[in-house]
């Protein structure tokens, strides 16, 4: 993973000891709320409902074992034991105390992390795909150009003040990991008709109270105009892009009244008088590529034959290596998924014993390496087959090994009222509910792939608007009710999902999730999954039943 040089680790620290001074000159009153509002929100801080939030940057999901000590370190002292995995790859914590915050990002900065531009109209956090550089679908390592446009994106002084926040994301492989197509910009590693690779752009996609799908704007871009023509995409946004209404300053909604053909003119209009002022080097791609080398695997790994013996005799081992680890282009070694899904934990949540614990695992199954998912759990890319059952072993005494990756509750899910000072609903509570309703592993086996995305507001931070069956929490009067999506996709095929009716009570939400459910089980055909079966039939047998008592 990319290791810090002398000028990234003082800009971190520089930054750190000038937000010290921010927050020590508010909280004496020389700074007014309005002064050090964008101040806090440049390195992470929310005001939320009961306290602080702070949010910490996990740079494509990549983080080691050493960051996870010290995130532990951060949850025992500054806040209530646990820190809280998000969608975007990032780590947040809930209950720091505002004058503690810079004591946080000292800390941070000495294992080479810090909250810089994860909050505010600024180009945010760069996403990938959590299997990048081990999946056996990669056409290109795509964590390179992560990190090459991670430093390009950081304190950026031409796109400091944006219309709205920005976010990009990267995938190398034919499977879209990434949700590329609902960022402000994805870019897809491709081939082109000779076999070189580029960059396939997309524009315009984002989720919140308007989802978009994003849209190609250029088809092929030689590796060496990558920077320039984000930087081109991101000028255009930065003139045109609304600033008199929030809820229209995104880039999507630049584009969709621009229209594609006009915006892409306006593009490459500007990154023609541009384009060979920022080219990338291959040497330059070739120095951050060193730093994302293969670990060195074992050759002999592919020899073992324990695994076949340990999944005969055990059969709930063989059923969490069914649903919990991914194919690795290494004979012999598995991607490995951590779920933060067990039933009776919010989605995301991890202990500082849980951190600590998952530290040490890495360093010996893992080479000190753990990533992070766009649906809230943890990956360790790199464990031998022959180590499985052992770390299994380990990963459900830390109830960490539910065997529940790309099922029903394997639930997307944001902190809705019992954090959020935006939310209009809970969602936690309800997760649990449903959770606790769909308690028979064989049955949520039996259903395969369905992706709850669970949302207590337009914002969308648990992708509602994607989620096979979505949920979204609204305010009706001072009373907490939910309106359900079904047939969303942020994968290759991205797609939103269409609203079922009207909204339901809180007290229904779990009765209509599993009536959907056993709907698709009774009309399904065989191996159909949930996802085709509603391209198939539509939403009526749904609402049909959902709707029946109404």
């Amino acid at each position: 993973m990319y290791q810090y040089n002398e000028i990234d680790q003082k800009l971190v620290d520089e930054r750190v000891a000038q937000f010290r001074r921010q927050t020590e000159r508010f909280l004496k009153g020389e700074l007014s709320e309005d002064q050090f509002r964008p101040l806090r929100l440049r390195n992470g801080l929310y005001i939320q409902t009961h306290a602080p939030m702070l949010r910490i940057a996990g740079p494509y999901g990549l983080l080691n074992s050493k960051q996870f000590r010290t995130l532990a370190h951060i949850a025992r002292k500054y806040d209530k034991g646990y820190c809280h995995f998000t969608t975007r790859q990032n780590i947040q914590f809930n209950w720091p105390k505002l004058e503690e915050v810079p004591d946080i990002l000292a800390d941070l900065a000495g294992v080479q992390m810090h909250a810089i531009q994860t909050s505010g109209n600024c180009m945010r956090n760069t996403t990938s795909d959590h299997l990048a550089g081990v999946c056996v679908d990669e056409i290109e390592d795509p964590r390179p150009y992560c990190e090459i446009i991670r430093q390009w994106t950081t304190l950026h002084p031409e796109f400091d003040y944006l219309p709205r926040k920005f976010k990009i994301a990267v995938s190398g492989a034919l499977h879209d990991r990434a949700a590329t197509q609902l960022h402000d910009i994805g870019l897809h590693l491709v081939k082109n008709e000779a076999g070189v690779v580029g960059f396939k752009v997309l524009v315009g996609g984002g989720l919140g109270r308007t989802p978009v799908i994003g849209q190609v704007i250029r088809p092929y871009l030689e590796k060496k105009y990558l920077l320039s023509y984000l930087e081109a995409i991101l000028r255009i946004y930065n003139l045109y892009g609304r600033r008199d209404n929030k809820y229209k300053a995104r880039i999507k909604i630049l584009v969709k009244e621009t229209g594609l053909e006009e915006f892409t003119r306006q593009v490459e209009q500007e990154w023609q008088q541009t384009k060979d002022t920022l080219v990338l080097t291959d040497e330059r791609i070739d120095a951050i590529k060193t730093h994302f080398a293969a670990p060195p695997y074992d050759q002999a790994a592919a020899l073992d034959e324990s695994l076949a013996k340990h999944q005969k005799d055990n059969p709930a081992f063989a059923t969490w290596f069914k649903y919990n680890t991914a194919n690795h282009k290494i004979p012999g070694y598995r991607a490995v998924f951590l779920s933060l899904k067990a039933p009776e934990v919010p989605p995301g949540d991890m202990t500082d014993t849980q951190l600590d614990a998952v530290a040490d695992l890495a360093d010996r199954y893992s080479f000190s390496q753990i990533r992070v998912t766009h649906r809230q759990n943890l990956v360790f890319a790199d464990v031998k087959q022959e180590d499985l059952f052992s770390l299994w072993q380990q990963l459900d005494q830390l109830k960490l090994a539910t065997p529940n990756i790309g099922t029903v509750t394997d639930m997307i899910c944001c902190p809705g009222l019992d954090f959020c000072s935006l939310a209009n609903a809970g969602s936690i509570g309800v997760a649990k509910e449903i959770n606790e309703a769909l308690d028979d592993m064989d049955y949520i086996h039996d259903i395969g792939d369905v992706k709850i995305n669970m949302s207590g507001c337009m914002n969308g931070c648990a992708h509602q608007s994607v989620g096979h069956i979505g949920i979204l929490g609204v305010d009706k009067k001072g009373t907490e009710w939910y309106q359900l999506t079904l047939g969303g996709s942020s994968e290759n095929e991205a797609a939103l999902g269409e609203r079922l009716g009207p909204a339901v009570a809180k007290n229904e939400v779990t009765k209509a999730i599993t009536t959907i459910l056993d709907v698709y089980v009774k009309q399904r055909l065989e191996e159909e999954s949930f996802l085709d079966m509603v391209k198939r039939v539509g939403i009526d047998p749904f609402k049909e039943k959902v709707y029946a008592n109404h």
